[in-house]
């Protein structure tokens, strides 16, 4: 646990996961927690500014040249970070592009010959072998890698460090799973795995992968702070999706709506830098690949759906349709959140029971997925290709609105042009223009149920999968089915209500606004289309609201994650600081004994000690700071001890025997343990002077404070530790300290009962207003 307080247990066990109410004291570190993965301590990162003399001392002795160095090197690592995600991303859409539709062509040939069985035969077995690979890998090499990994990457950036999810091993798991699964034909996206990618470029770039280029300067500490790191996990996250959607401004602002705690205008600049090389990076390849030199990349689904780029005109009895569509999505939206986390529920009794299970049920879902994407066309009524097709009807091959499948010469299957094609191409046939009397009510109602369901299936196998494209097929196939639907009364196109659909279901799961908004601009390359679109995104969202929350907090608050929300609960007006205090505190002086520090490290996990300064070197007990336990161990490993408790010259000589370096954080979870450090009888005798390296101003608050003002000072500056004061001084001089754990809503109500007698009947009434109110 992060803080010196015995009585409220590990940090990591605030909230116990959804399906292991027996495990108490524990978290899940990754989305595969929900679906039977090992669950694992998770501590808090440092994004406190850490004040001592040490530190101070080392900084002061910089020249300005290494000062610039340090700034150089921020933007530097932004331009990596941008250039990696640039060729991540492109290399990610060819291996998909190249996979999946060498797969359709073999099989669409084969149906071309009659080879019906054959044909199934080929596509299903090849997806099988696809989503077996990519859940072997998964489950065996790195389960943290398992899930969109945006959950993850957002907890880490409110503060949460759960071990391993931005290690190499992750990010290699985490690129191949996704090409093979999202290959594989399951209604999976590729959107959540890429920021996850960013999150562990950046993690990497940050941790020293400098070295590679002889980038060894002595500063380079400065990047392995939490602080810093913090900031190159947002600029990943922000590379991701403008990887994943060739969508720079979306991919900025998706990081600042949804998933960072903290902003400010330095990182927005460095994140639209980076969001920016990964644009010109993709465009660069892009533009290689038109000559014919990627295979198939290129001639299916691009990474932008340039589908829409006429004028859409609309008028204002065009409105009732679109805010009834609005209306539905969000319903549809919240719906769909809560089927999902059912589903996890369910998939984490099956996976508990081992990897053999994890995997099978993989397979099992890629069978069943076989068989509807192969078997409804053939439920599907053929349809005469349109004398005014602005393509070869039916289509041959990899792509297009007009697939053959069993249908004669001179028909086609419209359900077959959605159904049996890549995520990517179904988008392009959904969104796309002059295409109002190509798809049949039933063929699109038939994609809609299907895409919903599989989506919801697909989520919880142990592969690297994401929420974001099934969202917008879903949404789409939705959209195109009202437009349908109101035809006969509005002016708008099929397209247009495909994409507004698709805006709906976004607002509806993801409950995001303005980075959706823009995301879905740069999609469809049509600024025209911002005024419907933002006002569906609103409605969409709010009603969603009135159920429960986004997605992704679900998935967080599931798997246990101790996420601190931007809102205080209201209950939290009615408590003070003292009240969530449980326990005395474990100090430090500030000359202290080695053998005292050893056994207070062995004997407790606590992450952060108040020193206290007594008689003779203060003349009443004050508080001086606060020291990590990852600094003491650093000073034991170092050995900088005195043989007596004084300030004097022996003091100096134990600090050469430390640099700036010796505590730099060199990745997530990768920490000296109290258990390998060594030392003699002699040195168990000796002391230590923790003075320079304590910070000397720890935030504080008085113990009658009210809570909820507490938990806005917390949160907002990014607090590891805060330390409660006595409001009377007496024997202490400080009587507690608040870490994230202490303002869980789990956590204190089950201190206070009562409060929640009350919220439950607030949570009653707010039910019931609702439903008078809709």
């Amino acid at each position: 646990m992060d803080a010196a307080n015995p009585s409220n247990g590990d940090e990591e066990s605030i909230i116990t996961p959804l399906l292991a109410p027996q495990r108490l004291l524990v978290n899940s570190s990754s989305q595969v927690a929900l679906v039977g993965a090992n669950i694992c301590p998770i501590e808090s990162l440092d994004y406190e500014i850490f004040d001592n003399d040490f530190f101070m001392q080392d900084w002061r002795s910089r020249e300005d040249f290494q000062i610039f160095q340090y700034l150089v090197i921020k933007w530097l690592s932004c331009f990596l970070i941008g250039l990696i995600m640039g060729l991540v991303g492109f290399f990610n859409n060819l291996a998909v592009e190249n996979i999946a539709g060498k797969k359709f062509v073999v099989t669409s040939n084969m149906m071309l010959e009659g080879r019906y069985w054959m044909a199934f035969l080929v596509f299903s077995v090849s997806n099988l072998l696809l989503t077996l690979f990519a859940s072997v890998i998964t489950a065996l090499i790195c389960p943290l890698a398992a899930g969109s990994g945006i959950p993850e990457v957002k907890a880490y950036l409110n503060g949460v460090d759960a071990p391993g999810i931005l290690s190499p091993r992750t990010l290699l798991v985490k690129i191949i799973g996704s090409i093979a699964i999202v290959s594989s034909s399951m209604v999976v996206g590729k959107a959540g795995p890429m920021v996850h990618t960013g999150a562990c470029v950046a993690s990497l770039v940050g941790q020293g992968c400098f070295k590679v280029f002889g980038l060894t300067w002595r500063w380079l500490y400065h990047l392995k702070k939490d602080r810093d790191r913090r900031d190159l996990v947002t600029c990943g996250a922000a590379a991701g999706i403008a990887a994943a959607f060739r969508a720079p401004v979306g991919g900025v602002l998706f990081a600042f709506e949804e998933m960072a705690s903290w902003w400010r205008s330095a990182l927005l600049w460095r994140a639209f830098f980076t969001t920016a090389i990964v644009a010109v990076v993709l465009r660069s390849l892009i533009d290689v690949c038109l000559n014919g030199l990627c295979g198939l990349f290129g001639k299916g689904g691009l990474i932008i759906f340039d589908t829409y780029s006429d004028f859409p005109s609309y008028h204002l009895k065009d409105l009732p349709p679109v805010l009834a569509l609005a209306f539905i999505g969000g319903i549809l939206g919240s719906f769909y959140n809560f089927l999902l986390t059912k589903v996890l529920r369910v998939y984490n009794l099956i996976h508990e029971k081992g990897i053999v299970y994890k995997v099978l049920l993989a397979c099992s879902v890629s069978i069943f997925t076989s068989c509807l994407l192969f078997g409804l066309p053939w439920f599907a009524s053929c349809q005469p290709c349109p004398s005014s097709a602005r393509e070869i009807c039916p289509t041959i091959g990899r792509s297009g609105n007009f697939k053959k499948f069993q249908c004669s010469s001179g028909h086609y299957n419209d359900l077959a042009s959605l159904i049996f094609n890549t995520n990517d191409d179904a988008i392009k046939n959904l969104f796309s223009k002059g295409t109002d009397s190509e798809f049949q009510f039933s063929s699109m109602l038939t994609f809609f149920v299907t895409c919903f369901s599989l989506s919801v299936l697909s989520y919880g196998t142990v592969a690297p999968v994401g929420l974001f494209v099934p969202v917008i097929v879903t949404g789409a196939s939705y959209g195109r089915f009202v437009g349908m639907v109101v035809g006969p009364y509005t002016n708008l196109s099929h397209g247009f209500f495909a994409i507004l659909g698709a805006a709906s279901f976004l607002g509806g799961s993801m409950r995001t606004t303005v980075s959706l908004c823009v995301i879905m601009l740069e999609l469809t390359n049509n600024l025209l289309l911002l005024p419907l679109v933002m006002l569906v995104l609103l409605i969409s969202k709010t009603v969603a609201d009135a159920f429960n929350c986004n997605i992704y907090n679900q998935i967080m608050k599931a798997k246990g994650f101790p996420y601190l929300e931007g809102h205080v609960e209201p209950y939290m007006r009615q408590l003070t600081v003292a009240s969530v205090l449980t326990s005395p505190l474990q100090l430090f002086r500030g000359i202290e004994k080695v053998r005292n520090v050893v056994n207070v490290l062995k004997w407790t996990s606590h992450h952060g000690f108040p020193i206290i300064d007594e008689p003779p070197f203060s003349e009443f007990p004050v508080l001086y700071g606060l020291i990590l336990r990852a600094h003491l161990i650093v000073l034991l490993k170092k050995k900088a001890f005195l043989s007596v408790p004084t300030l004097g010259l022996e003091r100096q000589d134990a600090l050469k025997l430390l640099s700036a370096d010796d505590f730099a954080v060199m990745g997530s979870g990768d920490v000296d343990r109290i258990e390998d450090i060594q030392l003699t009888d002699e040195e168990m005798e000796m002391f230590i002077d923790l003075h320079p390296f304590a910070n000397t101003s720890p935030c504080t608050v008085l113990e009658t404070m009210s809570l909820a003002k507490a938990f806005a000072i917390f949160r907002e500056t990014g607090l590891r530790h805060m330390l409660v004061m006595p409001k009377v001084p007496g024997r202490s001089p400080v009587v507690g300290i608040l870490t994230r754990h202490d303002f869980m809503p789990d956590y204190i109500l089950s201190l206070h009962p009562l409060l929640e007698k009350s919220r439950w009947k607030r949570l009653r009434i707010k039910f019931h207003l609702k439903k008078k109110f809709f």
